[in-house]
């Protein structure tokens, strides 16, 4: 009852004009290896060049501070998404156009941090891609490792991967090229009119 929300008198609006675009989240989602950081990233790279304010949130740097006291259990998971939500929140208020790439496998928790925003603020890209492609991509081994039992809940092995059903965004990363998938997530962006 002693933490009350202060309000700045530099409203997102300001940041907003003063950064010349609006701030909003795309929440990265898909199995690990669907391409989720690499086409945050290029992404981004296309909105620097278009002067926007832009930050990417991956989900190993992310474990490597903010959520390192967490595991990898059901509930840990949870908890890592929302501290995420919380933080994405913010940037977005700070004028930032905010972008994370995390399995974020439960559906659930990806509708509660939808919850943090305004209409068309949270935009969800399903990096939709097969389970035996993201295998064969997996430079890290992980899924071998989580198939001899070695990694216990491993999305789309031994724990489960809800798959988004109506996202704003759905890009086929195991049947289009990175350009394909960079021109889906620009053109919903453009559309909506969210970037010039």
């Amino acid at each position: 009852e002693n933490v009350v929300w202060h309000n700045a008198t530099v409203t997102r609006e300001r940041r907003q004009k003063l950064n010349g675009h609006q701030s909003f989240v795309l929440w990265f989602t898909g199995l690990s290896g669907s391409g989720k950081s690499t086409l945050a990233n290029a992404i981004e790279e296309h909105l620097h060049q278009m002067n926007c304010r832009t930050f990417v949130f991956d989900g190993d740097n992310v474990r490597h501070g903010l959520c390192s006291d967490l595991g990898f259990g059901e509930e840990d998971r949870k908890e890592n998404i929302r501290r995420i939500g919380e933080m994405t929140r913010l940037f977005v208020e700070a004028g930032v156009i905010a972008m994370t790439a995390f399995i974020s496998p439960f559906r659930e928790e990806r509708e509660r941090v939808r919850e943090l925003f305004g209409d068309g603020e949270f935009i969800e890209v399903y990096c939709d891609c097969s389970l035996e492609t993201c295998e064969q991509r997996d430079v890290k081994g992980l899924y071998a490792k989580a198939r001899a039992g070695l990694i216990p809940n491993y999305t789309g092995i031994s724990s489960p991967y809800e798959a988004p059903e109506t996202p704003e965004v759905r890009v086929h990363t195991d049947t289009e090229s990175l350009d394909e998938s960079i021109d889906r997530v620009l053109g919903y962006l453009q559309e909506r009119k969210l970037i010039g």
